[in-house]
């Protein structure tokens, strides 16, 4: 998969033959490896792990659990938040010094301990402009297609 910040679309290729293209959000921030900031990470990734097989569109999960309710359900103070629906492909950086582990500022830059994920979204409308904390958003009914596509270890490119 290659994700490009500035277009806000991923590529999922298969074979090295560009299978489908999706229209994603990436951080409204600019894009930074560094912990705290809510940027988008650059570089080398790979699918670290994939949770939420099965979970129906739109089902909400909290720190990688499903809720087992769906984000209408929520009170409209908490729908007003970037919730991560239906799957959740998490990833590592492969970068040492880049995504993974500390940089030469001994900044953490670790993508995985920050939680970054591939994930669908309660704000499908925003899809297509920065609208996360750092994760690549993507339509509900998307994720559930890339997520049976993909497998732990594949590999994700981002880049501005």
């Amino acid at each position: 998969m290659a994700v490009s910040i500035a277009r806000q679309l991923m590529a999922f290729y298969r074979g090295g033959r560009l299978e489908r293209s999706y229209v994603i959000s990436t951080s409204r921030r600019p894009p930074s490896n560094v912990k705290d900031s809510l940027g988008t990470p650059r570089g080398l990734h790979e699918i670290a792990g994939r949770i939420g097989a099965g979970a129906a569109p739109g089902i909400v999960f909290k720190a990688r659990i499903n809720t087992g309710r769906h984000f209408r359900e929520f009170d409209p103070e908490e729908q007003l938040q970037n919730l991560i629906t239906t799957r959740i492909l998490w990833l590592r950086g492969l970068e040492p010094g880049v995504n993974a582990g500390i940089n030469a500022a001994g900044e953490s830059v670790d993508t995985y301990s920050r939680y970054v994920y591939i994930h669908g979204t309660n704000h499908e409308e925003k899809i297509g402009t920065p609208a996360s904390s750092g994760c690549v958003q993507m339509r509900n009914l998307d994720i559930i297609e890339l997520y049976d596509a993909v497998r732990a270890g594949d590999l994700v490119w981002i880049e501005d």
